[in-house]
């Protein structure tokens, strides 16, 4: 077993690795950017070296570096975790070169399932199935259309060298073919410098099973049992669960097989998950051959009590593999939601910020929270916007599944956007329950997934004048004379009592409150408008317990300058104290294309005084290795461009102003 490794990784995924090479007693050495110089898993590992500035292609995917301190360390292997240099085939064989240990499978292997074109080819002389259509090495857009043609619609366009849903796009006819390459290739070419594409069949209603294959040194193979990642958000997974619901022994026995013989084709050693695509009539097909640990790895480690890692590390110091087919047991049921810093009511975009408020599930034998962030840390236009992966496992699905709406309800996040409440609602929903399940699953269920709150409005108002009245008394009160009428907040005077008012701000309309302190403590009559409500109520540090009208209630809180957070049943409350301070709205207005989120400009695909029609793309910019594009709000003509490619804008800048073609 290796002495000291070092994790060419960040986030969770590099904190994960390091708390099992620490229970095996493995030192470990950490590497970071600048923008990570504080982060987890710096604070965790034995040692740390600065690799260089936060784009990741100066930092994260500077191999050369990464070899050059795993020698200064005096490193035995590297642990790559996923993205970044997991399956780059030129890293693994400079680690080979350099008599350091690549924690993952051989170069050739990383080769062989690297192109997707090259992978299915070889998995066709492995008798593992195929969808139809085209992986051919002629790449000429002639050809590619050609080929698009004969497979039929809808297809995807695959980058051949792609993952996490990068450099891919659905077309549902030849007229969006064109358009759709230009895209993806160039999406492709900028993620990982290859812009080569494959052509799929674009099965409408299947389920994305994958399986988790170990092999090691000596040429054995072992499958440990299957995953189900069908819920997905532009071919991004959000919810994985393990064993897959409804699967035959028959069909989990024969993908686990063609599995294991898709890995031994290539001499694979190592983590490796093949990926099949399962059909509503119980068909299945190879898809992509994924060569390093899977993000959503502990479901498989939750149903099977082994540790994957520890798997890793122990058949790349040269073991055997721990475990034979026949002693691999399943046991309950796991699911895995991933928390994401994104808006889901504006198509999932990417959001950024800092977390300054962080609260998680408590974590036991039914609940685990895999993260790389704590509390102040930012979330930046840099790296992937996951902030963590919530685990949960109980004896069957059905009861795992009321864990994970628990636990969604207990994680508790402001100073940004995040996709809790929609996880709730997707873990919740009665399709998700009954195994309504296909990649088509969010699309097909939207009305449901993002219904309106369940909060009330005017309770949530009161709780925030409350916890405004009880927050100011806590910092007033004299402890060596808590009688003294000073220490009330209700404008006490004498012969006369008087309501405080408050103006409290939400969704951008305006409250007035009145609030008139009570005799006792804790005791309030709160009017809005026409409304009276009787409330009693306690603030102990973040929970604040109410009675309401003799309705019970309790809530955490999240007091931020003038801005509230209340959190209840897994959704949020925002709302603010006006302020007569407060500025004008300069935002740019309807005639003008604005930034969407914070990112990079990759192309501006006009000019001004050039006539355009609405949906036109005019703008692509990236954040956080996806491409978004940018289409005009209306037919008009460019009359001045504000960035050029390349240039950071932040959420909001305008990018475009357009003159209004009149109808």
């Amino acid at each position: 077993m290796f002495n000291k490794i070092l994790i060419a990784n960040r986030g969770e995924i590099a904190c994960r690795v390091i708390q099992t090479a620490h229970r095996l007693g493995i030192r470990c050495v950490a590497v970071y950017s600048e923008a990570d110089k504080n982060a987890r898993h710096v604070a965790m590992a034995d040692e740390a070296f600065l690799l260089g500035p936060a784009p990741s292609s100066e930092s994260y995917l500077r191999g050369d570096k990464i070899l050059e301190i795993a020698k200064q360390s005096g490193a035995q292997a590297i642990h790559p975790g996923y993205g970044f240099l997991s399956e780059n085939a030129e890293f693994a064989r400079a680690c080979f070169d350099n008599g350091i240990e690549f924690i993952g499978p051989p170069t050739s292997a990383i080769e062989a399932m690297g192109s997707k074109s090259a992978a299915k080819e070889i998995m066709s002389h492995a008798a593992v199935p195929l969808v139809p259509g085209y992986h051919g090495e002629d790449q000429s857009p002639a050809l590619l259309k050609e080929e698009s043609v004969r497979c039929g619609f809808p297809q995807l366009l695959k980058a051949v060298a792609g993952g996490g849903g990068k450099g891919m796009r659905v077309v549902n006819s030849i007229d969006e073919f064109d358009e759709a390459l230009k895209s993806a290739c160039r999406e492709a070419k900028n993620a990982f410098g290859n812009p080569d594409m494959l052509i799929e069949r674009y099965l409408t209603q299947p389920r994305h099973v994958e399986i988790q294959v170990f092999c090691d040194k000596q040429g054995n193979g072992v499958y440990l049992a299957e995953r189900d990642c069908s819920v997905q958000r532009r071919h991004q997974k959000v919810i994985e669960e393990a064993p897959a619901p409804n699967l035959s022994d028959t069909t989990r026995k024969a993908m686990g097989e063609a599995a294991v013989r898709a890995a031994q084709a290539i001499d694979y050693v190592g983590a490796g998950t093949v990926e099949f695509l399962y059909d509503v009539d119980g068909s299945f097909y190879f898809m992509e051959m994924n060569t390093r640990l899977q993000v959503e790895h502990p479901v498989t480690e939750l149903i099977t009590g082994q540790d994957l890692v520890e798997w890793q590390l122990r058949i790349a110091s040269g073991e055997p593999l721990p475990l034979q087919q026949d002693e691999i047991r399943i046991n309950g049921h796991a699911l895995e939601a991933r928390v994401y810093a994104e808006d889901p009511d504006n198509d999932f975009l990417p959001a950024t910020g800092i977390l300054r408020y962080l609260r998680t599930p408590q974590e036991s034998q039914h609940v685990r929270v895999d993260t790389g962030v704590v509390e102040g840390d930012e979330v930046s236009v840099f790296y992937d916007p996951m902030i963590a992966k919530l685990i949960v496992w109980d004896d069957n699905r059905d009861r795992a599944i009321a864990r994970m709406e628990q636990a969604l309800e207990e994680y508790r996040i402001s100073g940004l956007k995040t996709n809790l409440r929609f996880l709730r609602n997707l873990a919740g929903s009665a399709p998700f329950k009954a195994l309504d399940l296909d990649t088509g699953f969010i699309d097909k269920h939207e009305a449901l997934l993002f219904p309106a709150s369940n909060l009330n409005s005017a309770f949530c108002l009161v709780m925030a004048a409350c916890f405004f009245s009880e927050k100011t008394k806590q910092q007033a009160n004299n402890p060596d004379d808590p009688y003294s009428p000073f220490g009330y907040q209700n404008s006490w005077r004498l012969n006369s009592e008087y309501a405080r008012p408050l103006t409290l701000i939400h969704a951008d309309t305006d409250y007035q409150l009145s609030i008139l302190e009570g005799g006792n403590k804790g005791q309030y009559q709160v009017q809005i408008d026409d409304a009276s409500y009787q409330v009693t109520a306690q603030l102990n540090d973040d929970l604040l317990d109410v009675v309401i009208n003799g309705h019970r209630l309790s809530v955490h809180l999240f007091n931020d300058g003038d801005q509230l957070t209340l959190f209840h049943e897994g959704e949020q409350f925002i709302c603010e104290q006006h302020r007569e301070t407060f500025g004008s709205d300069d935002q740019a207005g309807d005639n003008s294309l604005t930034a969407p989120m914070n990112g990079a400009v990759v192309a501006v695909l006009v000019e001004a005084g050039q006539a355009v029609k609405a949906g036109d793309t005019l703008v692509i910019m990236e954040a956080m290795k996806m491409e978004h594009s940018l289409k005009a709000p209306h037919d008009g003509t460019v009359a001045e461009i504000y960035f050029a490619e390349g240039d950071l804008v932040e959420d909001g800048a305008e990018l475009i102003s357009l003159d209004v073609t009149e109808a």
